[in-house]
């Protein structure tokens, strides 16, 4: 993935899809590599939007997210996930910029950050955590639109990527272990977890927030059939 982009770049993305009245997803392309990505758009109790993962969209699409609510915080969810972030900080020069605090120096090396996860306060519809057992480098996004529609947005803790042919497939799938429905990637497991067990923990504290709906991931498909028992699942194996 290229560093960041400088001009605003439209890769082919798809349509939004309106999860809840807090809660709004697009999924994108990215070059060169059959991955996709995921940006996620939080209309908190104030009114305004707080982007995870950017990604630069269509004018139409963006005029759309601009009459929603004015665009006051962009998360950059970890150090790795820069491409868009420096042309949205451009688009909305007060937006505060956040990301998990072990992420921080990789991410002002594009865009300055003005807080930390655990600098945001919840206000009743996000809350940021930054997960344990990973140096602070990866968080976990809480987005509550009603007690009973309670999403849970990962970045790179949690990926949810099916098998994919050719060059890019066999390192997804045999190197990287990123592919084949939701897991903890070998990436994640070898270079960002310190301490399994504690990050095991904090995916099952997770897993049994009350009405979780959904879990939405930064690279590729929701998990929206039984969140809670996939992500127990998932922790299990770590």
């Amino acid at each position: 993935m290229a560093k960041t982009h400088t001009t605003w770049k439209v890769l082919p993305h798809g349509p939004i899809e309106k999860l809840s009245d807090r809660l709004w997803r697009i999924e994108g392309s990215l070059e060169g590599i059959a991955m996709k990505r995921v940006m996620t758009v939080v209309r908190r109790a104030d009114g305004s939007l707080a982007i995870h993962n950017a990604i630069a969209l269509g004018a139409a699409e963006m005029a759309e997210l601009e009459s929603w609510g004015p665009m006051r915080m962009l998360i950059v969810p970890n150090g790795f996930h820069r491409l868009d972030a420096r042309v949205f900080r451009d688009r909305y020069p007060d937006a505060r910029v956040v990301c998990p605090a072990g992420a921080r120096a990789k991410v002002e090396q594009v865009v300055p950050v003005s807080a930390t996860y655990d600098e945001i306060a919840d206000d009743g519809v996000m809350e940021l955590q930054t997960l344990d057992g990973t140096k602070q480098r990866e968080g976990a996004m809480i987005v509550r639109a009603g007690g009973t529609d309670v999403s849970l947005v990962f970045n790179d803790a949690v990926f949810n990527m099916p098998h994919v042919t050719g060059l890019t497939g066999f390192v997804l799938r045999r190197l990287t272990g990123s592919t084949g429905g939701p897991r903890v990637s070998r990436i994640m497991t070898l270079f960002v977890i310190s301490d399994r067990a504690a990050f095991r923990t904090h995916l099952e504290r997770l897993a049994a927030l009350p009405g979780l709906r959904r879990i939405i991931v930064s690279h590729h498909e929701t998990i929206d059939r039984d969140p809670a028992s996939v992500l127990r699942a998932v922790a299990t194996v770590l």
